[in-house]
C-alpha cells in the first residue's frame, strides 16, 4: 500500500512538472510576442524572465511617463480651449457634444436668441458630421443686439469623418464698424459734393456774365462755400487725429483757462447773433489732465452750437465744478431746444436736427461728434438733457488730475 501511494506521488509530481515546464513556455511564448510588437527584438530574444520582465517594467514606465504628457497637453490644450472668447463645441460621429468652451455654455439650456443659434448650430454640426463644411451669419436682435458668424467643419482621421466642431462667434462690432465706416464715406461725399457743386456753378456763373455788382455777390458766395468746405476737411482731421492717437499727450490744466479759452473762440460769433455768454467762477487750483487744444476745441464745438441754435439776447451758461473724482463741464442754452427722437443721433457724423438753419448758420455736422471722441479719448462721457422751446444742457464728465501719492488735487499757478 505504501509503494503504491508512493507511486502515484511521484506520478503526480512528474505531471506537475511537465505542466509547469509547458506553462513557463507558454508563458515565455506570449512575453515574446508582446516584446516583439513593442519593437525590441533583443530583448524577445532574451530567455531568462529577469530580462523579460525587466523591459517590460521599463515599457510600462516609458507609457506611463508619455500618458502623464498627454494628460498635462491635454489640459493645456482645454484651457486654452476654455479661455477664447469664441464659443467651440465638439461632438462625435453620432452628435454627441463631447467638449463645450465656456463661452459656448450660453447655448447648452438656451432661452430667447440664443435658442434661435442653439438652433443653428446644430444643423451646422448635423452637416459637418456629414462631410459638409457650413457658415452662417445670424443676426440676434437682443437685447442686446448682436451679429454671431457660426461655421462647423468636419472632424477627420485617415479621410473618415469621426465628429465636427463648431466655431462661434461674435462679429457685432466689426459690423457695427463696416456700418459706421461705409454712412462716413456715404455722408462725406454728399457733403463734400454740396459745397464743390456749388463752387463750380458760381464760377461758371461768374465766367459767363459781365456786370460787376453779380460777379461781386457771387464772388462772396464762393467763398462762403470755400470756407464751408475748408471747415469740413477741417473737422474730419481733427476726428482722425483723435481717433489715431493712441497714447495722446496729458497735461495738467487748470479748468478756468479751457473755459476761457473756448469762450475767447466764440466771442465774435456770440456778438454778431447777440447772445450774452456766462461763464460762472470755477476755482483756480480745479485741474483736469487733458490735451489742452482738444478739450478746448470740444467746449468750443459746444458754444457754437448753442449760439446758433439761440435767439438774440437768450444767454449761454458755462460752468464747472468737481463731483467725486470728475470734473463737470456744463453748457446750457435757452434756444429751441433738440426734439427727443433725435437725441440718440446728434453725436453722429453729420447728423443733424434742423439740416436747412445747420447749413444756414456755417455748421459742418460735425462738431458734436468730435466732442464725443474728445470726451472718451480722455475717459469721460459727455451727456445731453433737452427739451423743445426750453434749451440744451451739455455735460462733459472728465476725470480730474490727482497726484499718485496722496490723491490731493494738482495745483497749477
Amino acid at each position: 500500500m505504501t509503494w503504491v501511494i508512493v507511486g502515484i506521488s511521484l506520478g503526480v509530481a512528474v505531471v506537475a512538472i511537465v505542466v509547469a515546464i509547458r506553462t513557463s513556455r507558454g508563458v515565455r511564448r506570449d512575453l515574446e510576442i508582446t516584446l516583439s510588437r513593442l519593437g525590441d527584438d533583443d530583448a524577445a530574444r532574451e530567455h531568462t524572465f529577469e530580462n523579460v520582465f525587466g523591459r517590460l517594467e521599463r515599457v510600462a514606465d516609458e507609457a506611463d511617463a508619455a500618458a502623464r504628457v498627454a494628460l498635462v497637453e491635454r489640459d493645456r490644450l482645454a484651457a486654452a480651449l476654455h479661455a477664447t472668447p469664441d464659443g467651440v463645441i465638439v461632438v462625435d460621429v453620432a452628435g454627441e457634444v463631447v467638449l463645450r468652451s465656456d463661452a459656448a455654455e450660453r447655448f447648452t439650456d438656451p432661452r430667447h436668441s440664443d435658442a434661435i443659434a442653439a438652433e443653428v448650430i446644430t444643423e451646422l454640426l448635423d452637416r459637418a458630421r456629414m462631410g459638409e463644411s457650413a457658415r452662417r451669419e445670424l443676426q440676434l436682435f437682443g437685447p442686446p443686439r448682436q451679429v454671431l458668424l457660426v461655421e462647423a467643419l468636419p472632424l477627420l482621421r485617415e479621410d473618415e469623418t469621426v465628429g465636427a466642431v463648431a466655431f462661434v462667434r461674435d462679429v457685432s462690432e466689426a459690423r457695427r464698424v463696416e456700418n459706421v465706416r461705409r454712412d462716413f464715406v456715404a455722408n462725406v461725399s454728399h457733403e463734400l459734393k454740396t459745397p464743390i457743386g456749388a463752387l463750380a456753378l458760381l464760377a461758371e456763373t461768374v465766367a459767363m456774365g459781365d456786370d460787376p455788382t453779380v460777379a461781386q455777390q457771387l464772388a462772396e458766395r464762393m467763398v462762403r462755400e470755400a470756407d464751408r468746405l475748408g471747415r469740413i476737411i477741417d473737422d474730419l482731421l481733427d476726428l482722425s487725429l483723435i481717433e489715431a492717437q493712441e497714447t495722446p499727450t496729458r497735461d495738467p490744466v487748470p479748468v478756468h483757462l479751457l473755459l476761457n479759452d473756448a469762450v475767447d473762440h466764440v466771442r465774435e460769433a456770440a456778438d454778431l447773433a447777440g447772445i450774452p455768454m456766462v461763464v460762472a467762477p470755477v476755482p483756480a487750483d480745479l485741474v483736469v489732465r487733458c490735451d489742452r487744444r482738444q478739450v478746448v476745441s470740444a467746449i468750443a464745438n459746444l458754444l457754437d452750437n448753442a449760439i446758433k441754435y439761440s435767439d438774440p439776447g437768450k444767454p449761454v451758461e458755462l460752468d464747472g465744478r468737481v463731483e467725486g473724482e470728475r470734473v463737470v463741464l456744463t453748457v446750457r442754452d435757452h434756444g429751441i431746444g433738440i426734439p427727443s427722437r433725435d437725441l440718440e443721433r446728434i453725436f453722429e457724423r453729420f447728423y443733424r436736427v434742423d439740416r436747412a438753419r445747420s447749413r444756414a448758420t456755417g455748421g459742418t455736422g460735425l462738431g458734436l461728434s468730435i466732442v464725443r471722441h474728445v470726451v472718451q479719448a480722455h475717459g469721460g462721457e459727455v451727456r445731453v438733457d433737452s427739451r423743445e422751446g426750453e434749451g440744451s444742457t451739455f455735460t462733459l464728465m472728465l476725470p480730474t488730475a490727482r497726484r499718485h501719492t496722496g490723491g490731493t488735487d494738482l495745483k497749477v499757478s
